[in-house]
């Protein structure tokens, strides 16, 4: 058990009993102050009257794990941190200087102290934490959203992750505290049984937004963990956006009056973070357990594009989070249509070299790609995965890399850029392709799903035969995204009919490939 010794009953010592009284462990106290140790006393706290600068009565002490030296007087914390390196070497030994502690005693404390807590440094940090790059960030987004006239409406991505979702959670308690209510909206459906566990345990309000729906209602609009509107969300493109926090790299410009694009860190619930710890919220329980779950979500168990902002956003988190809450969010029941979807991934695998692609055919449940796609990466000599289906009229596609200098993100906006929308990570993307005129053709069809095997894969197959990984620029006018306005870019129907001319008659292209790989299960962490 973690044995803590607190020496001294001063402003700060209160204040860490007060913090290491709720932990478990022991905790005891040693002051000269005796009215101050009767008082702990009768708040159960195993306090004694002794002198905190005497080895002898150190010595008399079980060896604690760790010491504050935290009384009011430098003096006295020099010499009591010298006695307790002396008495008890191996302890973690953290020290207050004081608040009118000389350059010497500072010296002193640092070279006797594991970690000094000076009271003039923590007010400089502070003040420049709110002048700061962080602080200005800020202030930029609670003046906008003060400026908004009426509720905000809250809008995440299409079938939105743990990382959507928590930061969205996160944002709405950000602008509750500049005096701006919202509401947290997402188009699509959240189907993954990880995602929907977290929704419910949690017990997040969030709304439901059929496609088209008129949002004039709101007086603003912020986009969390996607940057664009109309793209990987049902919003017209043309709504005009007040607020933008992502972490995924912009592939085009952003507009809004806000904008905090950072794709140096592994989550947008890390910038969400920063936003809180900024302002001074305590984050509530439910609030801390989806922001650390949404980290750990997007940083794959802080093992993909993780930063040390996220390890520190986490740290800041942990206190807050419930644990218990976590262990029922990550260990949902899976439906019997997501079993489905995975199996037809196995069964219609195909090898391109390291690369595994796979059609599942007609989706119920889009964020089972995400799941198939992990799962299948854990094969045998397999580095990419790419699996896809078709619902709603809609080719969706989902891809993950692992051990290979391919830039996931890039190959498919490469691939799929010109005839739908397309993005992500170096690791982890997806796309979305509409049928057009294909629609017509029922996706049972033998000749639909021919047609799109040769699209997807084809095209996926020469993006990753490309040196750059990249759309070439000049090609296509700046506004253009996917499908959305745009120049000549040739539509799925062109491509499909190259698609069938090349394609001879009862000709397997990819016959050259053998299918001798065994199988291994892998963990889903949630869709692109």
């Amino acid at each position: 058990m973690t044995s803590r010794l607190v020496l001294g009953t001063g402003s700060l010592a209160g204040a860490l009993v007060d913090e290491l009284g709720e932990r478990r462990g022991g905790l005891s106290v040693v002051s000269t102050d005796e009215n101050a140790v009767r008082t702990l006393r009768e708040e159960g706290v195993a306090a004694e009257v002794a002198d905190p600068t005497s080895e002898a009565t150190l010595c008399e002490r079980e060896r604690p794990d760790t010491v504050a030296v935290a009384t009011d007087d430098p003096d006295t914390n020099v010499a009591a941190a010298r006695a307790v390196r002396q008495v008890f070497p191996a302890a973690f030994v953290l020290a207050y200087a004081g608040e009118n502690a000389t350059e010497t005693q500072r010296t002193a404390l640092n070279a006797v102290a594991d970690e000094v807590v000076d009271p003039a440094a923590a007010v400089a940090d502070r003040l420049l934490e709110r002048v700061g790059e962080a602080g200005l960030r800020t202030r930029k987004l609670t003046s906008v959203l003060r400026d908004v006239d009426g509720r905000l409406a809250i809008v995440t991505h299409d079938n939105p992750d743990p990382d959507a979702i928590a930061s969205a959670v996160a944002l709405a308690r950000v602008a509750s505290a500049a005096d701006c209510e919202s509401d947290i909206c997402y188009f699509g459906d959240i189907t993954h049984q990880e995602n929907k566990a977290f929704v419910n345990v949690l017990e997040f309000d969030l709304r439901n937004v059929d496609p088209g729906a008129d949002l004039e209602e709101y007086g603003g609009v912020a986009l969390v963990d996607h940057s664009r509107p109309g793209v990987n969300d049902g919003l017209a493109p043309e709504t005009p956006v007040d607020v933008v926090i992502d972490h995924h790299p912009p592939r085009y410009p952003v507009e809004a009056r806000f904008v905090d694009l950072r794709s140096d860190v592994g989550a947008t619930s890390t910038l969400l973070v920063e936003y809180l710890q900024t302002l001074g919220i305590t984050p509530s329980r439910e609030v801390a357990t989806g922001l650390l779950f949404g980290i750990r979500v997007d940083t794959d168990g802080y093992t993909r594009e993780v930063s040390a902002s996220d390890f520190e956003a986490t740290a800041f988190l942990v206190p807050y989070a419930d644990p218990g809450t976590l262990d029922r969010i990550e260990s949902p029941s899976m439906s019997a249509e997501t079993l489905e979807t995975i199996a037809r991934a196995v069964r219609n695998r195909e090898r391109h070299g390291s690369a595994l692609l796979s059609s599942v055919g007609e989706l119920s449940d889009r964020d089972a790609l995400a799941q198939a796609a992990d799962r299948l990466l854990n094969l045998e000599d397999v580095t990419t995965t790419l699996i896809y289906g078709i619902d709603d009229e809609t080719v969706y596609v989902s891809a993950r890399a692992r051990g290979t200098d391919l830039d996931l993100g890039e190959t498919l906006r490469d691939a799929f850029g010109q005839i739908g929308s397309a993005g992500g990570h170096a690791d982890m993307a997806g796309a979305q392709i509409s049928l057009g005129l294909l629609d017509a053709i029922d996706v049972g069809d033998e000749s639909l799903g021919d047609i799109v095997r040769a699209i997807v894969s084809d095209r996926f197959l020469d993006a990753m035969g490309s040196p750059s990984h990249r759309v070439l620029a000049g090609l296509y006018p700046e506004d253009h995204h996917g499908s959305g306005p745009g120049g000549d870019s040739p539509s799925i129907e062109d491509v499909a009919r190259e698609a069938v001319d090349e394609q001879s008659p009862g000709q397997d292209p990819d016959s050259e490939y053998t299918d001798d790989e065994s199988e291994s299960d892998g963990d889903g962490d949630g869709p692109v």
